[in-house]
Parts: structure tokens; sequence; C-alpha cells
């Protein structure tokens, strides 16, 4: 095992590189569950808002529903029994719930809304352990300055928005994007490191 890793391994309940990356980071060492994709995709993991559900309701019922689903994996798979880490993300613009664009389109069209404004990225976590599942919340605002049409096609081309809550990644070509980031850069990331590493540490996985 590389130095600096720790013994205690978890099960990552996410698809998402981002969130492997920043696992990874924290010196945790985990296995992936890959949940099924479209057009088989596991129910359990649908995104989709309830009507008239808010932001944070949404998020923590989701990372919730992802590790419950993580652990019921665990179970049929007969795989080793450690903690399941899940999380989930969404932006808020206006009362509006934002997750993946559908499309390049769609991708364009969020971009567009998002030019020059101020919109809210929730990331709930949740780590499911021994019957219990215990949950944490990171609430970031981030401000885009105004974005002509021909930049937001061109990052719309590149293909990097089209598998990211809100269309785009602040990590990658967005970055340039970004006028003002209040809250945690790796929560709107993916993965919010303080409040998992918090978490993994209630449930013993980190010291």
């Amino acid at each position: 095992m590389p130095a600096g890793l720790l013994q205690q391994r978890v099960h990552l309940a996410s698809r998402s590189p981002r969130r492997r990356e920043l696992l990874a980071q924290i010196g945790v060492a985990f296995d992936t569950i890959s949940f099924r994709s479209a057009p088989r995709e596991d129910a359990a993991v649908d995104e989709t808002p309830l009507p008239g559900e808010d932001a944070r309701h949404c998020v923590e019922r989701l990372a919730r529903s992802k590790a419950e689903h993580g652990c019921d994996l665990v179970r049929w798979r007969r795989l080793l029994p450690q903690p399941v880490l899940a999380a989930d993300t969404t932006l808020e613009l206006a009362g509006e719930l934002i997750g993946k664009p559908a499309d390049a389109d769609d991708a364009c069209r969020i971009l567009r809304c998002l030019s020059g404004r101020s919109h809210r990225v929730l990331t709930a976590v949740a780590v499911a352990f021994q019957g219990r599942i215990e949950l944490a919340l990171s609430d970031s605002v981030v401000r885009f300055r105004p974005l002509d049409d021909g930049e937001i096609a061109r990052y719309v081309a590149s293909g990097e928005p089209l598998d990211k809550a809100g269309a785009y990644g602040i990590q990658g070509r967005a970055g340039m994007f970004v006028e003002h980031l209040a809250g945690s850069y790796s929560g709107v990331m993916g993965l919010p490191l303080c409040e998992t590493a918090q978490l993994l540490r209630r449930c013993g996985v980190l010291p």
C-alpha cells in the first residue's frame, strides 16, 4: 500500500472521477461501487427533484438514497463490509434547481442563465455504516462574470460541461468564468473535503 494511505477503506458510491480524485487527495483508500447508467439506471439513484422540493432537501435525500443503495449493492455482491460514502450536488438559481444538462443546447441555456449572476452550489455527503447514516452539507455561493455567446459555445463544444451539475466544472476551463466564490471549492467540485473528513472521523475511518 502506498505511503500515506489508511488501512481502513470505504466504498465510494459514485461514478464521478472528481470525487475519486478528491477522496484520494485526503489519503482515504476506497473501492468504487458502480451504479448502472442509462437506459438501465438504478431507480434508487434517479436524480430528478421531487415536485416543490428545495435544494437542501433534494441533495440530502439523494445522497442518503445513494448511500443506502450502495449498502444494498455491498450485500448483494458480497463485498467487504466497510463504510459506504455517497454524495449529490445541485445548483440553485433564483429558486430553480439546476442539475446536469440534458444535451449541449441545454448546457448553453444553463450557462446563459448563470452569466453575470450568483448561484448556490449545494453538495450533501452521506456515509452509511453499521445500520446508521451520517449526513453533512456544503452550501456555497458562486458568481460568474458576464459570458458572451461565443465563449459559451466554445466551452460547451469542449464537452466538459455535459456531465456536470450546472453545466460547468470549476476545476476545469470554467474556472475562468468564476468572479467570486464564498464557501467550499471542493464542495463546488462535488465532494467538500472538510465535511467529508469530519464524517469519516465519526465513522472511524480517519483518526
